[in-house]
């Protein structure tokens, strides 16, 4: 079992957040600013110096909390998604979700291969608007970002008839009804198709070869030589293909059923039932 875990980890790409954030920047999405930080032995360290001194770090925002570190104004709240569906309970249909910032979001979540989006992993900036709400997706935890699965046993276990949704980032997806999260349904079910090609054409425009190239200088020449290029002709690739992405992404989710339990990080919610299936159910 510990060289399953160890082997999970290794498959994950330490740097990836970095550079998914300047690729989220050009994209127009918002992101959580990530940076590595090194962090010297010292003598203010104390008791900790042993443990935490001479390490790399990784600081970013959170996707929750009372502060606004956006460019948004007239911010509410930066909320999580339990607290989203508790404020939705409050605030009924003057609370909306901004659809096609989340549609960008997820198909540029496939165009880099983060493959692990539940419900937890996203914050949400509330904008008051007058009378009305809206709930702006905030993406974050993109250590999945870049995954590169190898050997025989985490290749077996990938399989889509055991983790469908568990796939190595290459220039082909390998199973796209894998990547749909229960998210998906809840929050993007019903939506019209031509979002969903219009977001894709949009994303399109703005990861030209040159902004993908560029955004990847925030990495150490080092780590770049290392499989930068392989990284790059792989989003470029899935880049390419986004409106047909688009097209089976919104068909397998309107193919699925409502949901009849509730988002992870839900289930201690005492959700009406029209809110366990869906966020606009109303």
């Amino acid at each position: 079992m510990e060289n399953i875990i160890v082997d999970g980890i290794s498959a994950q790409h330490p740097y990836a957040a970095i550079v998914v954030a300047r690729l989220a920047e050009k994209s127009k999405i918002l992101h959580t600013d990530p940076k590595a930080v090194f962090l010297p032995k010292q003598s203010s360290l104390g008791n900790y110096n042993e443990v935490y001194g001479n390490k790399i770090y990784m600081l970013e925002h959170e996707t929750d909390g009372g502060k606004n570190w956006t460019s948004y104004e007239n911010v509410e709240d930066i909320l999580d998604t339990e607290d989203l569906q508790e404020l939705k309970m409050e605030l009924g249909t003057s609370l909306r979700i901004n659809t096609s910032a989340l549609i960008r979001a997820r198909l540029f979540d496939i165009v880099i291969g983060d493959w692990d989006r539940h419900s937890k992993q996203w914050g949400w900036v509330v904008v008051q608007e007058q009378n009305d709400y809206e709930a702006i997706p905030l993406p974050g935890d993109r250590d999945n970002a870049f995954f590169s699965i190898e050997g025989i046993l985490p290749s077996l276990i990938s399989n889509k008839l055991i983790l469908p949704d568990l796939q190595s980032f290459e220039e082909d997806i390998d199973y796209l009804p894998g990547l749909v999260m229960p998210f998906d349904i809840y929050f993007l079910k019903n939506i019209p198709r031509e979002d969903f090609i219009e977001e894709a054409q949009k994303l399109q425009g703005l990861l030209t070869n040159s902004v993908i190239d560029e955004s990847f200088k925030v990495w150490p020449k080092v780590i770049y030589e290392l499989d930068g290029k392989t990284i790059i002709n792989s989003i470029q690739s899935r880049r390419d293909m986004l409106p047909q992405i688009a097209k089976e992404f919104y068909d397998i989710i309107n193919k699925m059923d409502y949901l009849d339990e509730p988002l992870k990080g839900s289930e201690d919610l005492e959700l009406p039932s029209y809110l366990i299936g869906c966020f606009d159910c109303l």
